[in-house]
């Protein structure tokens, strides 16, 4: 049985064969293969999935994963689409990063224009003030009055700590207090006093070299005047406090004395036989107006008597004196 189902098998091959190499028409050949594939009605399946993703409707219950010739095409479709939609993707993604940094380049000089303008008004502002002997005038007296008024509303703590110049401060770091002491005022009749001082020699002293000196000169008087206090508390007090029992050294100071003190001395020293009023009533000359308050001042030193800072004001004395040799001498 088995021989015989061998040579059946055997002679249809040859069969097969003899045909396949016999000459044959164009239609016999089709006809040949298309006995040996797929049947003739799966052949629109391959045109409609070049057209369409979607399979006809009487084969979408049995459809299976592609293979051979038509799973590779389909494969290949899918990957390019694939590919394309990827790159569309990347492409979408750089545009929106794109965008997100202009607009963020666009939001940045926004701000720094405006800041850029608050700093141009700041300037202008500044340039105002400083650019007359009113201005420069007005300017020091309504900052000496509005951190007046910061003592009233303010955290006594704080306005010790930040507007008054003593060792303990200096010692802290908080070397601002140089300054910022000058401007500062707790009681009415000491800033009064010392206003009245710096607006009626200050403008003289404005309006003759004008309001960018009295404005250095108001600053150098008060640094100095600092220095001189600080100096003073350190070096000359503590023997004294010892002596006493109580520490002198961590008093202390405010008030632009030292500043109005070195516009005052250096009008004095510039025109010393100018008659000044004293209170508006008495006629002096100059010269004896500064005697005195130099005089007074080394008294106070010395006896280390009462609540004004004789040093600090030999500080602005000092600053007066050294403006006044420079403008001789025409280093001015």
């Amino acid at each position: 049985m088995r021989k015989l189902l061998h040579s059946n098998l055997s002679r249809r091959l040859n069969q097969t064969l003899a045909a396949a190499a016999a000459p044959k028409s164009t239609a016999e050949t089709l006809a040949l293969f298309a006995s040996s594939a797929a049947p003739p009605r799966h052949h629109h399946l391959l045109l409609r999935r070049f057209h369409s993703w979607r399979p006809p409707s009487h084969h979408r219950g049995r459809l299976r994963p592609p293979t051979g010739t038509l799973g590779f095409l389909s494969g290949t479709i899918l990957f390019n689409r694939a590919g394309a939609a990827a790159a569309a993707a990347r492409s979408a993604v750089r545009r929106s990063s794109a965008w997100q940094e202009i607009r963020s380049l666009l939001v940045s000089l926004q701000r720094r224009s405006g800041a850029g303008h608050l700093f141009s008004s700041i300037r202008r502002s500044w340039t105002y003030w400083i650019q007359s002997p009113d201005g420069v005038v007005q300017f020091l007296i309504g900052t000496n009055i509005a951190v007046f008024f910061l003592w009233r509303i303010a955290d006594p703590l704080f306005m010790r700590k930040h507007f008054m110049i003593s060792l303990d401060n200096f010692r802290s770091g908080r070397l601002h207090t140089l300054l910022t002491s000058a401007f500062s005022h707790s009681d009415l009749d000491h800033l009064v006093t010392n206003m009245i001082g710096l607006y009626f020699f200050g403008l003289n002293i404005a309006n003759r070299f004008g309001p960018q000196f009295l404005l250095k000169l108001y600053l150098a008087g008060a640094l100095t005047g600092s220095v001189f206090f600080l100096v003073h508390k350190a070096f000359l007090v503590p023997p004294k406090a010892s002596y006493r029992g109580w520490d002198d050294s961590r008093v202390p100071a405010l008030g632009a004395s030292a500043a109005v003190n070195a516009i005052i001395l250096l009008e004095v020293f510039l025109f010393p036989t100018r008659l000044v009023y004293l209170y508006f009533v008495v006629p002096v000359p100059a010269m004896l107006v500064g005697a005195l308050l130099i005089g007074s001042d080394l008294w106070r030193i010395k006896t280390g008597q009462g609540h004004v800072s004789g040093s600090a004001h030999l500080g602005g004395a000092f600053v007066a004196a050294l403006a006044w040799a420079r403008i001789k001498k025409g280093w001015f």
